[in-house]
Protein backbone atom coordinates (compact mmCIF):
# COMPACT_ATOMS: atom_id res chain seq x y z
CA UNK A 1 0.00 0.00 0.00
CA UNK A 2 1.82 3.25 -0.79
CA UNK A 3 1.41 5.90 1.51
CA UNK A 4 1.68 8.75 -0.32
CA UNK A 5 -0.74 11.40 -0.76
CA UNK A 6 -4.22 10.55 -3.18
CA UNK A 7 -6.29 12.81 -4.74
CA UNK A 8 -9.99 13.12 -3.54
CA UNK A 9 -12.38 10.80 -5.48
CA UNK A 10 -15.04 13.35 -5.00
CA UNK A 11 -15.91 17.11 -5.83
CA UNK A 12 -15.86 19.25 -2.91
CA UNK A 13 -19.58 21.78 -3.60
CA UNK A 14 -20.19 23.45 -0.58
CA UNK A 15 -18.19 25.18 1.89
CA UNK A 16 -18.76 26.15 5.62
CA UNK A 17 -16.29 28.72 6.92
CA UNK A 18 -14.20 28.04 10.15
CA UNK A 19 -13.09 30.88 12.64
CA UNK A 20 -9.17 31.03 12.25
CA UNK A 21 -8.32 31.23 16.49
CA UNK A 22 -4.99 31.89 17.44
CA UNK A 23 -2.82 29.45 19.37
CA UNK A 24 -3.18 31.42 23.06
CA UNK A 25 -6.81 31.35 22.29
CA UNK A 26 -7.28 27.68 22.23
CA UNK A 27 -4.85 27.49 25.07
CA UNK A 28 -7.56 29.32 27.00
CA UNK A 29 -10.52 26.99 24.93
CA UNK A 30 -8.64 24.36 27.11
CA UNK A 31 -8.17 25.83 30.09
CA UNK A 32 -11.81 26.88 30.51
CA UNK A 33 -12.54 23.15 29.55
CA UNK A 34 -10.38 21.20 32.28
CA UNK A 35 -8.29 19.43 29.00
CA UNK A 36 -11.90 17.59 28.03
CA UNK A 37 -12.23 18.35 24.37
CA UNK A 38 -15.83 17.37 24.87
CA UNK A 39 -16.24 19.90 26.96
CA UNK A 40 -15.21 22.55 24.64
CA UNK A 41 -17.81 24.45 22.03
CA UNK A 42 -17.33 23.36 18.52
CA UNK A 43 -16.79 27.32 17.30
CA UNK A 44 -13.43 26.96 19.83
CA UNK A 45 -12.23 24.28 17.68
CA UNK A 46 -10.44 24.83 14.48
CA UNK A 47 -9.54 21.25 13.13
CA UNK A 48 -11.94 18.57 15.06
CA UNK A 49 -9.82 15.06 15.15
CA UNK A 50 -12.42 14.22 18.22
CA UNK A 51 -14.65 11.95 16.37
CA UNK A 52 -15.71 10.98 12.50
CA UNK A 53 -18.85 9.38 13.92
CA UNK A 54 -21.60 11.42 12.47
CA UNK A 55 -19.41 14.04 11.05
CA UNK A 56 -19.40 13.14 7.33
CA UNK A 57 -20.31 15.10 4.37
CA UNK A 58 -22.95 13.39 2.77
CA UNK A 59 -22.86 13.12 -0.92
CA UNK A 60 -24.93 14.44 -3.89
CA UNK A 61 -27.19 11.12 -3.64
CA UNK A 62 -27.45 11.11 -0.20
CA UNK A 63 -28.91 15.32 -0.69
CA UNK A 64 -31.53 13.96 -3.57
CA UNK A 65 -32.43 10.66 -1.61
CA UNK A 66 -33.46 13.07 1.06
CA UNK A 67 -35.81 15.18 -0.85
CA UNK A 68 -37.26 11.70 -2.00
CA UNK A 69 -38.00 11.19 1.47
CA UNK A 70 -41.66 9.58 2.76
CA UNK A 71 -42.00 10.79 6.35
CA UNK A 72 -45.35 8.34 6.47
CA UNK A 73 -45.78 6.76 9.90
CA UNK A 74 -46.38 3.31 8.80
CA UNK A 75 -45.04 1.69 5.31
CA UNK A 76 -43.05 4.25 4.05
CA UNK A 77 -41.08 4.24 0.56
CA UNK A 78 -38.54 5.47 2.39
CA UNK A 79 -38.51 2.25 4.86
CA UNK A 80 -38.70 -0.01 2.18
CA UNK A 81 -35.24 1.56 0.12
CA UNK A 82 -33.67 1.50 3.47
CA UNK A 83 -35.21 -1.94 4.55
CA UNK A 84 -33.59 -3.47 1.09
CA UNK A 85 -30.06 -1.93 1.20
CA UNK A 86 -29.33 -3.04 4.67
CA UNK A 87 -30.75 -6.57 3.75
CA UNK A 88 -28.24 -6.30 0.68
CA UNK A 89 -24.94 -6.04 3.05
CA UNK A 90 -26.46 -8.19 5.56
CA UNK A 91 -29.04 -10.80 4.20
CA UNK A 92 -30.78 -10.77 7.46
CA UNK A 93 -34.46 -11.32 7.40
CA UNK A 94 -35.48 -8.75 10.51
CA UNK A 95 -34.30 -5.20 10.09
CA UNK A 96 -34.98 -2.46 13.00
CA UNK A 97 -34.28 0.91 12.68
CA UNK A 98 -32.83 2.85 15.82
CA UNK A 99 -31.46 6.24 16.20
CA UNK A 100 -28.17 5.44 16.15
CA UNK A 101 -25.95 1.88 17.36
CA UNK A 102 -26.04 2.23 21.08
CA UNK A 103 -29.76 2.25 20.44
CA UNK A 104 -29.54 -0.96 18.61
CA UNK A 105 -27.02 -2.48 21.30
CA UNK A 106 -29.37 -1.56 24.57
CA UNK A 107 -32.56 -3.39 22.88
CA UNK A 108 -30.40 -6.32 21.70
CA UNK A 109 -28.07 -6.60 25.26
CA UNK A 110 -31.17 -6.29 27.38
CA UNK A 111 -32.61 -8.83 26.02
CA UNK A 112 -29.50 -10.91 26.05
CA UNK A 113 -27.98 -9.96 29.69
CA UNK A 114 -28.55 -9.56 33.06
CA UNK A 115 -27.05 -10.94 35.98
CA UNK A 116 -24.89 -14.04 35.68
CA UNK A 117 -24.79 -13.42 31.77
CA UNK A 118 -21.41 -13.17 30.10
CA UNK A 119 -20.31 -11.57 26.66
CA UNK A 120 -17.37 -12.16 25.14
CA UNK A 121 -15.40 -10.04 22.56
CA UNK A 122 -11.97 -9.14 20.44
CA UNK A 123 -13.11 -5.64 22.43
CA UNK A 124 -15.79 -3.84 23.32
CA UNK A 125 -16.71 -0.59 22.63
CA UNK A 126 -17.37 1.91 25.64
CA UNK A 127 -20.99 1.80 24.85
CA UNK A 128 -21.34 -1.63 24.10
CA UNK A 129 -19.93 -2.55 27.58
CA UNK A 130 -22.29 -0.12 28.92
CA UNK A 131 -25.27 -1.33 27.62
CA UNK A 132 -24.00 -4.46 28.71
CA UNK A 133 -23.05 -3.51 31.98
CA UNK A 134 -26.18 -2.04 32.97
CA UNK A 135 -28.21 -5.29 32.48
CA UNK A 136 -26.01 -6.92 35.23
CA UNK A 137 -23.87 -8.81 32.93
CA UNK A 138 -20.32 -9.03 32.52
CA UNK A 139 -17.95 -8.16 29.64
CA UNK A 140 -15.22 -9.79 28.94
CA UNK A 141 -12.30 -8.78 26.29
CA UNK A 142 -10.32 -11.38 24.38
CA UNK A 143 -8.10 -9.67 21.76
CA UNK A 144 -5.42 -11.96 19.85
CA UNK A 145 -2.04 -11.90 21.26
CA UNK A 146 -0.61 -9.78 18.09
CA UNK A 147 -2.77 -6.63 19.56
CA UNK A 148 0.31 -6.87 22.95
CA UNK A 149 3.04 -5.89 20.38
CA UNK A 150 2.42 -2.54 19.21
CA UNK A 151 5.09 -2.33 17.02
CA UNK A 152 5.22 -5.00 15.00
CA UNK A 153 3.75 -5.31 11.03
CA UNK A 154 1.00 -8.21 12.07
CA UNK A 155 -2.00 -7.35 9.69
CA UNK A 156 -5.14 -8.25 11.62
CA UNK A 157 -4.32 -7.38 15.11
CA UNK A 158 -8.05 -6.88 15.77
CA UNK A 159 -9.06 -10.45 16.05
CA UNK A 160 -10.15 -12.47 18.59
CA UNK A 161 -8.40 -15.03 20.61
CA UNK A 162 -9.44 -18.36 20.03
CA UNK A 163 -7.38 -20.50 22.29
CA UNK A 164 -8.97 -17.97 24.96
CA UNK A 165 -12.16 -17.98 23.59
CA UNK A 166 -12.32 -22.02 24.11
CA UNK A 167 -11.35 -21.25 27.59
CA UNK A 168 -13.45 -19.31 28.66
CA UNK A 169 -16.41 -21.20 27.20
CA UNK A 170 -15.35 -23.88 29.46
CA UNK A 171 -14.57 -21.19 32.47
CA UNK A 172 -18.11 -19.81 32.22
CA UNK A 173 -20.23 -22.54 31.27
CA UNK A 174 -22.45 -22.54 27.66
CA UNK A 175 -25.35 -21.88 29.08
CA UNK A 176 -23.89 -18.46 30.86
CA UNK A 177 -22.51 -16.94 27.58
CA UNK A 178 -25.27 -14.83 26.23
CA UNK A 179 -23.24 -13.85 22.86
CA UNK A 180 -19.73 -13.78 21.46
CA UNK A 181 -19.44 -9.90 19.90
CA UNK A 182 -17.04 -10.02 17.12
CA UNK A 183 -16.34 -5.67 16.40
CA UNK A 184 -14.98 -4.97 13.00
CA UNK A 185 -12.75 -3.25 12.41
CA UNK A 186 -11.94 -3.49 16.40
CA UNK A 187 -12.54 0.15 17.59
CA UNK A 188 -11.45 0.20 20.89
CA UNK A 189 -8.44 -2.22 19.97
CA UNK A 190 -7.05 0.74 18.11
CA UNK A 191 -8.93 0.25 14.87
CA UNK A 192 -7.66 -2.78 13.89
CA UNK A 193 -9.27 -5.13 11.26
CA UNK A 194 -10.38 -8.61 11.94
CA UNK A 195 -9.68 -11.34 9.30
CA UNK A 196 -12.45 -13.39 7.31
CA UNK A 197 -10.61 -16.59 9.03
CA UNK A 198 -10.46 -15.33 12.40
CA UNK A 199 -14.31 -14.36 11.94
CA UNK A 200 -15.14 -18.21 10.60
CA UNK A 201 -13.70 -19.73 13.40
CA UNK A 202 -15.46 -17.49 15.41
CA UNK A 203 -18.77 -18.45 13.81
CA UNK A 204 -18.07 -22.10 13.86
CA UNK A 205 -16.82 -22.42 17.30
CA UNK A 206 -20.19 -20.73 18.56
CA UNK A 207 -22.27 -23.05 16.04
CA UNK A 208 -20.46 -25.66 17.57
CA UNK A 209 -20.99 -24.44 21.08
CA UNK A 210 -24.65 -23.54 20.36
CA UNK A 211 -23.89 -19.22 21.35
CA UNK A 212 -25.14 -16.79 19.34
CA UNK A 213 -22.47 -14.99 17.26
CA UNK A 214 -23.21 -10.89 17.25
CA UNK A 215 -21.55 -8.81 14.71
CA UNK A 216 -20.74 -4.96 15.60
CA UNK A 217 -20.52 -4.11 11.63
CA UNK A 218 -20.32 -0.19 12.28
CA UNK A 219 -16.60 -0.47 9.94
CA UNK A 220 -17.99 -3.70 7.62
CA UNK A 221 -16.81 -1.68 4.46
CA UNK A 222 -13.48 -0.76 6.10
CA UNK A 223 -12.95 -3.91 7.54
CA UNK A 224 -13.82 -5.57 3.98
CA UNK A 225 -10.49 -3.37 2.76
CA UNK A 226 -8.05 -4.90 4.87
CA UNK A 227 -9.68 -8.26 4.52
CA UNK A 228 -9.31 -8.07 -0.03
CA UNK A 229 -5.58 -6.74 0.23
CA UNK A 230 -3.92 -8.18 3.10
CA UNK A 231 -5.46 -11.81 3.66
CA UNK A 232 -4.82 -14.73 0.93
CA UNK A 233 -7.23 -15.67 -1.27
CA UNK A 234 -9.41 -12.93 -0.56
CA UNK A 235 -8.37 -10.61 -3.30
CA UNK A 236 -10.71 -12.20 -6.01
CA UNK A 237 -13.93 -10.78 -4.07
CA UNK A 238 -15.61 -7.44 -4.09
CA UNK A 239 -15.46 -5.03 -0.98
CA UNK A 240 -19.55 -5.74 -0.78
CA UNK A 241 -19.13 -9.57 -1.16
CA UNK A 242 -16.57 -9.98 1.60
CA UNK A 243 -18.96 -7.63 3.95
CA UNK A 244 -21.95 -9.75 3.00
CA UNK A 245 -19.88 -13.27 3.47
CA UNK A 246 -18.67 -11.58 7.00
CA UNK A 247 -22.80 -11.31 7.80
CA UNK A 248 -23.60 -14.24 6.82
CA UNK A 249 -21.66 -15.81 9.81
CA UNK A 250 -23.89 -14.06 12.14
CA UNK A 251 -27.02 -14.21 14.31
CA UNK A 252 -27.13 -10.59 14.73
CA UNK A 253 -25.77 -7.12 13.27
CA UNK A 254 -25.61 -3.85 14.99
CA UNK A 255 -24.99 -1.36 13.43
CA UNK A 256 -23.86 2.61 13.96
CA UNK A 257 -24.90 3.78 10.48
CA UNK A 258 -22.85 7.34 11.20
CA UNK A 259 -19.67 5.31 10.49
CA UNK A 260 -19.27 3.46 7.43
CA UNK A 261 -23.13 4.89 6.26
CA UNK A 262 -21.57 8.33 6.29
CA UNK A 263 -24.61 9.45 7.75
CA UNK A 264 -24.92 12.17 10.44
CA UNK A 265 -27.32 9.86 12.42
CA UNK A 266 -28.97 6.55 12.04
CA UNK A 267 -28.16 2.91 13.19
CA UNK A 268 -30.23 -0.41 12.82
CA UNK A 269 -30.08 -3.72 14.47
CA UNK A 270 -30.98 -7.13 12.53
CA UNK A 271 -31.40 -10.46 13.39
CA UNK A 272 -31.68 -14.15 12.00
CA UNK A 273 -33.98 -15.65 14.16
CA UNK A 274 -37.89 -14.55 14.67
CA UNK A 275 -38.09 -15.08 18.10
CA UNK A 276 -35.57 -13.01 19.17
CA UNK A 277 -36.75 -10.32 16.62
CA UNK A 278 -40.09 -10.31 17.99
CA UNK A 279 -39.24 -9.70 21.51
CA UNK A 280 -36.51 -6.73 19.95
CA UNK A 281 -39.07 -5.77 18.09
CA UNK A 282 -41.87 -5.10 21.05
CA UNK A 283 -38.48 -3.40 22.98
CA UNK A 284 -38.29 -1.17 19.79
CA UNK A 285 -41.87 0.10 19.68
CA UNK A 286 -41.77 0.92 22.75
CA UNK A 287 -37.98 3.02 23.16
CA UNK A 288 -37.69 4.06 19.22
CA UNK A 289 -40.72 4.20 17.49
CA UNK A 290 -42.65 1.66 14.97
CA UNK A 291 -41.36 -1.38 12.68
CA UNK A 292 -40.60 0.85 10.07
CA UNK A 293 -39.21 4.12 11.22
CA UNK A 294 -37.52 3.13 14.85
CA UNK A 295 -36.18 6.07 15.79
CA UNK A 296 -35.30 7.70 12.36
CA UNK A 297 -37.07 9.83 9.87
CA UNK A 298 -37.69 8.93 6.60
CA UNK A 299 -34.97 10.92 5.27
CA UNK A 300 -32.73 9.64 7.29
CA UNK A 301 -33.51 6.17 6.22
CA UNK A 302 -32.87 7.48 2.77
CA UNK A 303 -29.51 9.01 3.48
CA UNK A 304 -28.55 5.51 4.96
CA UNK A 305 -29.63 3.58 2.09
CA UNK A 306 -27.47 5.21 -0.23
CA UNK A 307 -24.84 5.70 2.13
CA UNK A 308 -24.24 2.00 2.93
CA UNK A 309 -23.69 1.67 -1.18
CA UNK A 310 -21.86 4.51 -1.25
CA UNK A 311 -19.08 3.26 2.26
CA UNK A 312 -18.27 0.19 -0.20
CA UNK A 313 -17.35 2.03 -3.36
CA UNK A 314 -13.67 1.15 -4.15
CA UNK A 315 -12.20 4.48 -4.51
CA UNK A 316 -13.79 5.95 -1.45
CA UNK A 317 -12.28 3.17 0.68
CA UNK A 318 -8.60 3.66 -0.92
CA UNK A 319 -8.77 7.39 -0.37
CA UNK A 320 -9.89 7.13 3.23
CA UNK A 321 -7.55 3.71 4.34
CA UNK A 322 -4.31 5.57 2.57
CA UNK A 323 -5.03 8.78 4.08
CA UNK A 324 -5.21 7.80 6.98
CA UNK A 325 -2.36 5.30 7.07
CA UNK A 326 -0.38 8.56 5.44
CA UNK A 327 -1.11 10.72 8.39
CA UNK A 328 -0.41 7.57 11.20
CA UNK A 329 3.15 7.10 9.25
CA UNK A 330 3.98 10.60 9.57
CA UNK A 331 3.55 10.97 13.09
CA UNK A 332 5.22 8.08 13.69
CA UNK A 333 7.81 8.80 11.16
CA UNK A 334 7.91 12.34 14.31
CA UNK A 335 8.74 9.38 17.10
CA UNK A 336 4.89 9.46 18.44
CA UNK A 337 3.92 6.04 19.41
CA UNK A 338 0.95 5.04 17.82
CA UNK A 339 -0.70 1.49 17.15
CA UNK A 340 0.91 0.08 14.37
CA UNK A 341 0.05 -0.69 11.39
CA UNK A 342 -2.43 1.62 11.01
CA UNK A 343 -5.89 1.16 11.34
CA UNK A 344 -8.77 2.06 8.71
CA UNK A 345 -10.39 4.98 10.48
CA UNK A 346 -8.07 6.76 13.12
CA UNK A 347 -4.86 6.82 14.15
CA UNK A 348 -3.84 5.73 17.95
CA UNK A 349 -1.68 7.22 19.67
CA UNK A 350 -0.43 5.55 22.67
CA UNK A 351 -1.13 7.87 25.44
CA UNK A 352 0.73 5.59 28.20
CA UNK A 353 4.23 5.63 26.39
CA UNK A 354 3.48 9.41 25.11
CA UNK A 355 2.87 10.77 28.32
CA UNK A 356 4.28 9.66 32.25
CA UNK A 357 2.47 7.37 33.73
CA UNK A 358 1.13 9.70 36.07
CA UNK A 359 -0.97 11.68 33.67
CA UNK A 360 -3.13 8.78 32.27
CA UNK A 361 -3.92 4.93 33.66
CA UNK A 362 -3.09 2.46 31.55
CA UNK A 363 -6.21 -0.10 31.04
CA UNK A 364 -7.73 -2.41 28.20
CA UNK A 365 -10.38 0.10 27.72
CA UNK A 366 -8.60 3.18 27.47
CA UNK A 367 -5.27 2.87 26.85
CA UNK A 368 -5.38 4.77 23.20
CA UNK A 369 -6.71 7.28 25.10
CA UNK A 370 -5.67 10.00 22.31
CA UNK A 371 -6.14 9.61 18.49
CA UNK A 372 -7.14 11.64 15.37
CA UNK A 373 -10.00 10.75 13.36
CA UNK A 374 -12.15 8.38 16.06
CA UNK A 375 -12.99 9.02 20.04
CA UNK A 376 -11.26 7.20 22.86
CA UNK A 377 -11.32 7.31 26.41
CA UNK A 378 -8.57 8.39 28.89
CA UNK A 379 -8.89 8.75 32.51
CA UNK A 380 -6.86 11.42 34.03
Amino acid sequence: MSFKTTIEPFRIKMVEPLRMSTEAERIKYLEKAWYNPFLLSSSEVLIDMLTDSGTSAMSNRQWAAIMMRDESYAGASSWERFEEAVHRVTGMPYILPTHQGRAAERILYNYLGGPGKVFISNTHFDTTRANIEYTGAKAVDLPCQEAADEDSDVPFKGNLDLDKLEQAIHEYGVSNIAGVILTVTNNSGGGQPVSMANARAVADICSRENILFILDMCRLAENSYFVRHKEPGMEQYSYLEIGRAMCDLADACVMSAKKDALVNMGGFLTLRHGDMANACTSMLIITEGFTTYGGLAGRDMEAIAVGLEEGFDPDYLHYRISSTAYLGNKIRALGIPVLYPIGGHAVYVDAHRLYPTSLCISTPANRWCANFFSSAACDP
